[in-house]
């Protein structure tokens, strides 16, 4: 195993040293570099009766396609294979897989029952000849055949790397079609990787900026539907919704879960002037949190509740700024060329993500929480609006082509910014919002 885990990072520039715990696994923390994919090799899983062929075909592609679709691995065509797994018991030929150089291994079998669908796999160590922890067996229903497979790849993903899963995870944003000077912008949610698309509300009205519960079951998000903005809560199961009240004479956006989803962040324009609010969504009761003639928004609480990263212009130009959450004085933590906004801190805690604009050009970069070590991941002309993987590793953010058109695309982005991709979707795609793993 430990073979298997150096040969993956091999190459890279590597931050930290190797960690290494008594009866664990090695593992490495990975921020910049650049590597050679791993070759992996998955062989169409084993169908128990005919009833289940399409089902095993199709999730071991979907498995091959979110491993590949990280940057850190390769797979192999199956033209290459000298083994063709036909029983998912029998012993492993390790030799024939050395000699087509694959290094890791991932063989299952899938069985149907009526309704019922059981996926059985295993991850193996082609060099050592060693498997990556047991087997393990997932159950669900034929129409979640697709999560089955993603909850497949992220054990074979989290085994491998040590890195925590999230291919099983939903994407709101806003889908986008029609030309740009009418444009129709719909509420959506979908898979990581695009498929699954639910369209959440109709076209009638502007919408902006979902954002997911802690728990994936509700989303916020502004809507223009009076003519002003206004923040509503929907129940993503039901698909209902309702308005979260504010102060009349005001408007409100740029909504934002707490941790426990026990209250909201939010901006609100009164008097002309535009300040960070909480709200209690049990009470409905608001607290201002900040009081200053600036512009203060896009606010996103750190993992623990503790602190808030927001977007002000007090300094003259929109700066990144930190502060508790129960308000208070604020300390800047963006110092370099250019203007930032739309911060947003990582469920790991360590770092946040941000736009920034300088010199004609637009970027998605990240620093530590306390302003340091800023990296810029992306350079176009118009990227904003990231959004962190549950695991932290990878950002989802918006961009923009140039021209008449100009069309809004989602793509992502490795945090060591490699592997930058576009998201598919059927329309025009922004304001992603990753949301947690599902249960």
């Amino acid at each position: 195993m430990m073979k298997l885990l150096t040969s993956l990072f091999l190459g890279l520039t590597l931050v930290s040293a190797p960690v290494y715990a008594q009866n664990s696994p090695l593992r490495l923390e990975i921020d910049e570099g650049i590597i050679e994919p791993m070759p992996f090799a998955v062989p169409n899983f084993v169908p128990d009766g005919p009833a289940a062929t399409q089902f095993a075909n199709d999730i071991s592609r979907v498995v091959a396609a979110d491993l590949t679709g990280t940057g850190l691995f390769r797979e192999i065509s199956s033209d290459a294979f000298i083994s063709r797994v036909s029983s998912f018991d029998a012993p492993v030929q390790f030799a024939d897989w050395k000699a087509i150089n694959a290094q890791a291994l991932v063989t299952g079998a899938v069985n149907v029952s009526g309704k019922r669908l059981t996926v059985r796999f295993r991850v193996w160590d082609v060099f050592s000849g060693q498997e990556l922890g047991n087997g393990l067996q997932l159950a669900g229903t034929t129409d979640g055949w697709r999560r089955m497979a993603h909850k497949v790849a992220d054990q074979v993903y989290s085994r491998i790397t040590g890195e925590g899963a999230y291919f099983d995870s939903r994407v709101a944003f806003v889908s986008e079609s029609g030309p740009k000077d009418q444009r129709l912008k719909r509420l959506a949610i979908m898979d990581y990787d695009g498929a699954n698309v639910q369209y959440m509300t109709d076209s009638a009205a502007i919408v902006l900026a979902p954002r997911f519960s802690p728990t994936g079951e509700q989303l916020l998000y502004t809507s223009y539907e009076s003519g002003s903005p206004r923040i509503y809560i929907l129940d993503v199961g039901r698909v209902q919704r309702r308005e979260l009240r504010t102060q009349d004479g005001t408007m409100s956006f740029s909504p934002r879960f707490s941790p426990d989803g026990r209250s909201i962040v939010y901006s609100l324009i009164q008097g002309g002037n535009t300040d960070l609010w909480r709200m209690d969504l049990a009470s409905g009761q608001s607290t201002r949190l900040t009081n200053t003639p600036a512009i203060e928004t896009a606010p996103s609480y750190s993992p623990d509740g503790s602190q808030i990263v927001f977007e002000s212009d007090r300094s003259g130009t929109p700066q990144l700024y930190v502060m508790a959450a129960n308000g208070g004085e604020a300390t800047r933590i963006s110092f370099g060329q250019g203007r930032y906004g739309t911060p947003v801190w990582s469920p790991r805690g360590d770092l946040i993500a941000f736009t920034k604009q300088n010199k004609g050009r637009f970027h998605i970069g990240v620093m530590r929480t306390d302003g340091s070590e800023e990296r810029l991941l992306t350079s176009s002309f118009l990227d904003e609006g990231p959004t962190w993987s549950p695991n932290g590793r990878v950002i989802m953010f918006t961009r923009e082509t140039q021209g008449a058109s100009g069309r809004a695309t989602l793509y992502s982005v490795d945090i060591s910014g490699r592997n930058l991709r576009p998201v598919r979707t059927p329309d025009g795609g922004s304001d992603p919002s990753w949301g947690p793993l599902q249960n």
